[in-house]
């Protein structure tokens, strides 16, 4: 996983070679990876809803692929955490109460950037949901900017939500009272995180589509800070846009 966010990286900043972008992006398996999670989390959404099975979900540690498939198969049953407050009840039921080592797979604090224990298991996770926003663009309460506000903040250190590694170490720390929740942020301001076309589906079960052929590169996230790339306006302003004309 290191190693293919790595060059992902390299083949998106600086520079962006143009005439070998398609097999570029394939040489990284970012996408391969995106679409194996995407596939055993709809596996086990169709046991729970169309086989009616219970389904234990377990990888060697219990707090990193466990947290990233049981989340995004949550969130094709569940209408409720494809709401703003329902994905954040989502994250910290799935990936803060469950111990999902930030700290460790982050990396914050350590300037070991090579540290093998670093991660990007997180990330996957939001990049799938994005995916998932895609497929399903009327289905998600919350908009890309919500998403690309959490990653901002995985990483920012600004608040306290994804410090330290376990509930017992951010309870020791005493991070409530210390720091601010990301949560409170966001809620403050829930408008600018708001997908306008959000309504139909919102009940259904969703059956994203896990293949290669559906699933595109995170250009909002991964290239937007690169200086040939003209800076787009957010998506879901424009909808908002043609959606007071329409009106």
């Amino acid at each position: 996983m290191r190693e293919s966010l790595r060059k992902l990286k390299e083949i998106v900043y600086p520079n962006i070679e143009e005439t070998h972008w398609l097999s570029n992006l394939e040489s990284t398996h970012w996408l391969e990876h995106i679409k194996l999670i995407l596939a055993g989390a709809l596996r086990i959404a169709d046991k729970v809803e169309s086989g009616k099975t219970s389904v234990v979900v377990h990888c060697s540690d219990g707090w990193d692929r466990t947290a990233q498939l049981t989340s995004l198969a949550m969130l094709m049953l569940d209408g409720y955490y494809r709401t703003i407050r329902g994905f954040e009840v989502l994250v910290e039921k799935e990936w803060l109460s469950f111990g999902h080592r930030f700290q460790l797979r982050v990396g914050h604090g350590d300037k070991n950037h090579a540290d093998a224990d670093r991660s990007p298991v997180f990330l996957q996770f939001i990049d799938c949901v994005w995916q998932m926003t895609r497929q399903f663009p009327t289905a998600f309460e919350f908009n890309e900017y919500f998403l690309i506000t959490i990653l901002d903040h995985l990483y920012s250190c600004l608040f306290g939500t994804f410090l330290c590694n376990s509930e017992q170490q951010r309870g020791k720390e005493n991070l409530p009272k210390r720091t601010v929740s990301l949560w409170s942020y966001i809620n403050s301001q829930a408008e600018d995180f708001t997908n306008p076309l959000y309504g139909s589906y919102s009940n259904h079960v969703l059956y994203p589509v896990a293949s290669m052929r559906h699933l595109e590169l995170w250009v909002g996230y991964y290239i937007r800070w690169n200086p040939r790339m003209k800076p787009q306006e957010p998506i879901h302003n424009r909808y908002k846009e043609l959606l007071a004309i329409h009106s």
